[in-house]
């Protein structure tokens, strides 16, 4: 089947792949593109695609060398794949498979239960035929798609905003258990997939994440084998949640891998060069906070570029939603995401959070490595998240740094990022990474860490930098 699906694809993998190399846009040096600066921190970074895509020879460069991961944007919905009752037709999924697997781009499968997209045979079908026909569609795709994809959207966008499930065919029918019926099909199909729940306004903390939050423990509670939570992150420019970084800490608490999944950041036209810099970073939060949290294993962005976007064609006014530009040259956007990498230019450590409190700076010794922290922590019942961020208000530079600060009782770190933390409860000590150990003149890095609790999650008291007290 695989081969067969190959060849019916390969006309139009061939003309893409020749029009990419007469036509190829590297707007970064190979050792800077977005794939190989995620790859480097254990992560990927995606983009979608359409069929249609493919032909766009400036495009496939840009998603050629930038991406490594690929969702096809219509191709594997219900309305394609199954536009009549027992009749697949999963060419137009074929070929961008095809695709990816020409340009080593792994696959997101997007999606097989979704409200939207659904053609109507399905909402017209008696309650009692509506799970064999969901199951029949289920396995049939992940069949033939199996060891092929890295990961699927099973279902998408069960919730209404407050938290509630959307009470669409499926629910109507099924009631709630519609959603565990689905994961566990996929993964009797292909047992090797990531099987996800994926919704937008999910990103912080809110009535809509905390019923996906509900849900997934239940599911969990049940032994229904989901892997992951999908964060769509389809943003309005300087909205991002202040409280992602958390949120996806708790979703990873639960042993659940979280991602960002169709990320773009839209402008009110015409774009300015402030809200440029704005969606530079917003860009630059969600990559850090994705970075900060082992268990994100991935950004993708919606489309490619500008050009390209769904954006203006749903939200009257808006656009310039993306990286790249009409032209496929890249935004502030872009250059913001490389130095969230790590990548030349800038730093990995920019902070995700706004700091609840923040000290003043204090004198010290240590050839004037005075220093000023700012905390923030956000807790959920025997939880927490502690964002840390160190600032060097000397006049020389940090080179290699130890920060001791005295838990809460009851406090035990269980996971932590940009530092090593020594003991887990009690005086720790934080010990720079390999990577942010040199904290210049009026510079800063952000580490953080994932602690239970047992009634107290309040703050350290005090901090010292290198044996050095600094106001908190």
């Amino acid at each position: 089947m695989h081969n067969r699906r190959l060849a019916a694809a390969l006309a139009v993998v061939a003309s893409a792949a020749l029009a990419g190399s007469l036509a190829l846009v590297r707007p970064a040096a190979a050792d800077t593109s977005l794939k190989q600066l995620a790859e480097g921190k254990g992560k990927y970074f995606g983009t979608a695609l359409v069929q249609s895509n493919l032909s766009n020879s400036t495009l496939v460069g840009v998603a050629t060398s930038q991406f490594d991961m690929m969702t096809p944007g219509n191709e594997m919905k219900w309305d394609t794949t199954e536009p009549s009752n027992g009749s697949f037709n999963f060419g137009p999924g074929d070929a961008l498979v095809a695709f990816a697997q020409a340009h080593s781009m792994r696959v997101r499968g997007h999606n097989l239960v979704w409200h939207s997209q659904l053609p109507g045979w399905v909402s017209s079908l008696p309650s009692n035929q509506v799970q064999a026909a969901m199951e029949t569609h289920v396995t049939t795709e992940a069949t033939h798609y199996k060891g092929e994809v890295y990961s699927w959207d099973v279902v998408n966008e069960p919730f209404n905003e407050d938290g509630t499930l959307r009470q669409d065919a499926f629910y109507n029918a099924m009631g709630t258990g519609y959603i565990a019926d689905a994961i566990r099909t996929a993964h009797a199909a292909d047992p090797n997939a990531k099987l996800y729940l994926n919704d937008y306004n999910i990103e912080g903390e809110n009535a809509k994440s905390n019923g996906m939050y509900s849900l997934v423990q239940s599911l969990l509670a049940q032994g229904v084998p989901i892997g992951g939570v999908g964060l769509e992150s389809h943003f309005i420019l300087g909205q991002v949640p202040s409280t992602m970084l958390a949120n996806m800490q708790r979703f990873a608490a639960l042993g659940l891998d979280v991602a960002v999944t169709e990320l773009d950041d839209r402008i009110q036209l015409p774009a300015s060069s402030a809200n440029l810099q704005q969606q530079a970073t917003d860009y630059s939060t969600v990559v850090s906070d994705c970075l900060a949290v082992t268990r994100c294993v991935g950004v993708s962005q919606w489309g490619v570029g500008d050009a390209d976007s769904w954006i203006p064609g749903a939200f009257s006014g808006y656009g310039a939603a993306t990286m790249y530009d009409q032209n496929y040259q890249p935004k502030p956007a872009y250059t913001a995401s490389v130095n969230a990498l790590g990548g030349s230019g800038g730093s990995s450590s920019s902070s995700p959070s706004t700091p609840t409190s923040s000290s003043s700076s204090s004198g010290g010794g240590g050839g004037g490595a005075a220093c000023k922290v700012s905390d923030t922590v956000d807790a959920w019942n025997t939880g927490l998240t502690e964002n840390i961020t160190i600032s060097d208000t000397g006049s020389a530079a940090v080179n290699g740094w130890r920060l001791v600060f005295t838990l809460a009782p009851g406090q035990t770190i269980t996971n932590g990022w940009n530092a090593t933390y020594s003991p887990s409860s009690g005086q720790v000590t934080a010990t720079n990474a390999s990577y942010d150990g040199a904290i210049a003149p009026g510079g800063s890095v952000s580490i953080g860490f994932q602690a239970t609790h047992t009634g107290n999650a309040a703050a350290p008291a005090s901090f010292s930098l290198n044996g050095q007290a600094c106001s908190s």
